[in-house]
């Protein structure tokens, strides 16, 4: 795949009638009109996104993109590398955090290495490794064009795979130690915001770690986007960094210089949700930062996303805002694996239930409710 065959992949729009039935049989069902509220209306989307009235979601992934961010060096985390791989050892026997927490729930886990800076093989990681870390974006771009894309291409295969086995629903995780430093240059760059305002403290840093973080992410951004704005890959219209980058060839340059091959590979589960119409449930952070990224290199890739919670990271609700989705869990998360994703599961379950199976006021002979506007 190229740049150009990237940037020229066409979405198919939902099926707006499917959603209009979907919300009519909402309606239907004996219980107060809008009953399980923000719930109902992701049932639509999903029915919509799938082209069916009742969709079969009860087949559902957890796709997780583990590398590792040569940004580490810099000393934003207050563990070293190492630790990425070792925590994909044990998503590999799924006795990571997120493994135990689906346990029986009947999930399937794909684990993907797609840069795990280390030559060795972990039982039930699928190995599509393109380099064994990114470069260190403090000093330099993270990867090279070709890297960018095979990781982009990985998380698109990835999703084509699902898509042949029958999953109805796939949610996005991530590991990578430093990657929270990594998204939050991704995503300042995207929105043009102050890496002031955007900063958190990941794993967790003191005071004077967080501030390290913050410079650190300043610097890379004053390095790469006076060279982006250098090396002719902006818009004809050009772009004004202070308002962030939004053509697709420029926030490709953006994820490349600045992002991980973790969130390449994330983006590419995003943009291949839309091309397969599988929707994609977006975890954290560094996930929001993957979405939103598939979304401007993609136009109509949002459209085939749900938002599963607000988390900890100041960037997450920023993300998920310009994507106009609506995080349904308000728990404080930050643990990333995919984790605060996968909790949305059992509720989605749960509210295609009723969609599925519910009691119509014609079978209970209760009286309709009326939906009024205003």
């Amino acid at each position: 795949m190229t740049i150009e065959e990237l940037c020229s992949i066409r979405i198919s729009k939902p099926d707006p009638g499917i959603r209009d039935e979907a919300k009519k049989r909402w309606d239907a069902i004996a219980k107060p009109i809008d009953g399980l509220g923000r719930m109902e209306e992701i049932i639509c989307r999903i029915a919509s996104a799938r082209g069916e009235l009742c969709p079969d979601i009860s087949k559902k992934a957890l796709v997780i993109m583990c590398a590792d961010n040569g940004v580490v060096r810099e000393g934003v985390s207050q563990t070293d590398q190492s630790v990425t791989g070792q925590v994909a050892h044990l998503m590999g026997e799924r006795k990571s955090s997120v493994g135990i927490m689906i346990r029986g729930y009947g999930a399937d886990i794909f684990t993907i290495d797609v840069g795990i800076n280390s030559d060795e093989k972990y039982p039930g990681v699928i190995d599509r490794k393109v380099r064994k870390g990114t470069a260190d974006i403090a000093l330099g771009p993270a990867m090279t064009e070709r890297e960018c894309l095979k990781a982009i291409e990985a998380g698109i295969g990835t999703v084509r795979d699902c898509s042949e086995k029958g999953y109805g629903l796939i949610a996005a995780g991530e590991m990578g130690i430093g990657n929270t430093t990594t998204g939050t240059a991704l995503l300042c760059a995207l929105t043009g915001m102050d890496p002031a305002l955007l900063t958190g403290p990941g794993a967790g840093l003191p005071e004077s770690g967080l501030k390290r973080k913050e410079q650190v992410i300043r610097n890379a951004l004053e390095l790469h986007l006076r060279e982006i704005g250098e090396n002719g890959t902006l818009s004809p219209q050009g772009e004004n960094t202070a308002e962030g980058f939004d053509s697709p060839q420029s926030v490709f340059e953006c994820l490349r210089r600045l992002g991980g091959l973790d969130i390449a590979g994330m983006t590419g589960v995003f943009i291949g949700g839309a091309m397969y119409r599988i929707p994609v449930v977006i975890d954290g952070l560094i996930c929001a930062a993957a979405a939103l990224t598939a979304q401007r290199i993609v136009n109509g890739c949002r459209e085939y996303m749900i938002a599963s919670h607000t988390g900890r990271e100041k960037g997450t609700d920023v993300a998920l805002d310009l994507l106009q989705l609506s995080p349904v869990i308000c728990a404080d998360l930050s643990l990333g694996e995919g984790t605060g994703a996968v909790m949305l599961f059992p509720l989605l379950d749960m509210a295609m239930a009723l969609y599925a199976e519910g009691s119509s006021f014609s079978e209970t002979g209760i009286r309709k409710y009326e939906r009024y506007q205003g």
